[in-house]
């Protein structure tokens, strides 16, 4: 799991092909690399990844031909920036909101323009996950935990301050851009539970409830 807070902005150092799908190198800029370790997660561009190689100044990690298909991983070439993010620990700030770095789909940058100090800019999601977005309502945009301004449709917008403009990959954003989404997880239980047909009572929502609704915890 992660916050959605950039911890630093990276850079694709190798790309090469193995097997039929990808290994990825990253050097991880002003990242601190001293506490992770083989096997560790970090999001990139928020795409939960695996790392398998620790040369130093980054790391490696295999990028499945999923992975490649369903976000813009398979769009990046060596020198493209990408946001990183190490997975939080119980004594990480949750600064953000919970993110699984689990892309939900691509969305297109479609608007930019500047609103005093801050960047205002559009997106179009796919259809299919409009549902789950709300004004006011968080959204994690390559791996960045962000507030939605407005809704129209599958398009929703968002004020980027200049500390996250200048932090991020955001500043090489243009009309056009494919980007990582993902939706608020809670939107996506509270769903599979207003389907299920079970209703939260006054108790509120209880693990038996959440269990009735197909969520297991084990």
């Amino acid at each position: 799991m992660f916050t959605g807070i950039i911890q630093a902005v990276g850079e694709v150092a190798a790309l090469e092909q193995s097997g039929g799908d990808l290994k990825l190198r990253i050097k991880t800029g002003k990242l601190p690399l001293a506490d992770v370790q083989l096997g560790d997660s970090i999001a990139t561009n928020g795409v939960c990844l695996t790392v398998t190689e620790l040369p130093g100044d980054g790391y490696w990690a295999d990028v499945s031909n999923e992975t490649l298909s369903l976000t813009s991983l398979k769009q990046i070439s060596i020198g493209s920036p990408v946001n990183l993010e190490k997975s939080l620990t119980p004594t990480t700030a949750l600064g953000g909101h919970l993110v699984s770095g689990h892309v939900d789909g691509l969305g297109a940058v479609v608007a930019l323009s500047r609103d005093a100090r801050s960047w205002r800019v559009s997106i179009e999601a796919p259809a299919e996950l409009a549902r789950y977005i709300a004004p006011k309502g968080s959204i994690c945009v390559d791996g960045t935990s962000l507030t939605v301004n407005s809704v129209s449709g599958a398009r929703f917008e968002l004020n980027i301050i200049p500390q996250t403009w200048e932090e991020t990959v955001f500043s090489d954003y243009a009309v056009g851009t494919e980007v990582n989404l993902e939706v608020d997880i809670i939107a996506r239980y509270l769903e599979r539970l207003l389907q299920s047909g079970v209703v939260p009572t006054s108790e509120g929502i209880t693990l038996d409830t959440l269990k009735d609704a197909g969520y297991h915890s084990d």
